[in-house]
């Protein structure tokens, strides 16, 4: 049985560009092979600034959209965030969606597929791995970052990949792959 890998689109921004990068991503994974890729879109979740009663530690959720959100990241063994760069930071939106939750995130392996100006979002994906090891993520070294990412879509509002970017993700989900199951075991206790 293939790995389930959660595809995060990690802005809500109105007229974000995440979900072409993500739709593009969760095409390439599901022909790469190793993985049944799943979009997940933090904005499909309405997730509002941490607004549970109770430390996530505890798993004792009380909102239906803490709920779903702990469902979809449970069933997941590993994760790319399609990460943008706001103010040479992560997304809000992933940070908030990432302290909703605690023992769903453990022992699973992230990748991070960044986007911005000149940086291509490495500021931003530099930001996210000390959270996401705080909560037991095991973030990866390979990823992927476009620079000027506007520059990269097509008149449609389409993305195509450049043979770079298809050989950095390729070699991305490679890793990724193995981590997650390296880590199997692990999630099984």
């Amino acid at each position: 049985m293939k790995h389930k890998l959660n595809i995060i689109i990690g802005s809500t921004r109105p007229g974000r560009a995440g979900p072409v990068f993500a739709h593009w991503l969760e095409d390439f994974a599901r022909e790469h092979g190793n993985f049944e890729p799943v979009l997940t879109d933090i904005a499909t979740f309405h997730l509002p600034v941490l607004d549970e009663p109770h430390h996530p530690r505890l798993g004792n959720y009380q909102n239906d959209h803490t709920k779903a959100w702990s469902k979809v990241i449970d069933a997941a063994d590993a994760f790319v965030f399609v990460a943008p760069e706001y103010n040479y930071f992560v997304a809000p939106a992933i940070v908030n969606a990432i302290d909703y939750l605690a023992r769903e995130w453990k022992y699973k392996p992230a990748a991070i597929f960044s986007y911005g100006g000149v940086s291509g979002g490495l500021r931003a994906a530099q930001a996210l791995k000390p959270l996401l090891t705080a909560v037991g993520v095991m973030p990866i070294s390979e990823g992927v970052a476009l620079p000027m990412y506007q520059k990269l879509l097509e008149s449609d509002g389409s993305f195509q990949a450049s043979e770079q970017v298809e050989g950095g993700t390729k070699t991305m989900l490679d890793e990724l792959s193995r981590w997650s199951g390296a880590l199997k075991p692990m999630r099984a206790t």
